[in-house]
């Protein structure tokens, strides 16, 4: 595990996975599953279906301002650029 996705791990609600961490998010009736990877740098939102098994990707502007604030205010507080969040594959 690297030392930003410990740090990230560390920020309420995220977990590491090895090379990255991983973090559950409710709201307005929706649910996402963000994820940092740190070899790429790179954060994914995946929104999850009703049936709370099943995510598919989506892209960030389909994401809620706010949930994309609060991801960027993670990142910061662990030490990681939070640039990283808009950083395109």
């Amino acid at each position: 595990m690297s030392d930003r996705v410990a740090a990230l791990a560390g920020q309420r609600g995220w977990h590491s996975e090895g090379f990255a961490a991983r973090a559950h998010y409710e709201g307005a009736g929706e649910r996402y599953s963000v994820e940092y990877y740190a070899p790429s740098e790179c954060v994914l939102y995946w929104k999850v279906k009703g049936d709370g098994e099943t995510a598919v990707p989506v892209a960030r502007d389909s994401v809620p301002g706010p949930l994309r604030d609060r991801i960027r205010e993670d990142l910061a507080d662990a030490g990681i650029d939070p640039e990283v969040e808009d950083r395109s594959l």
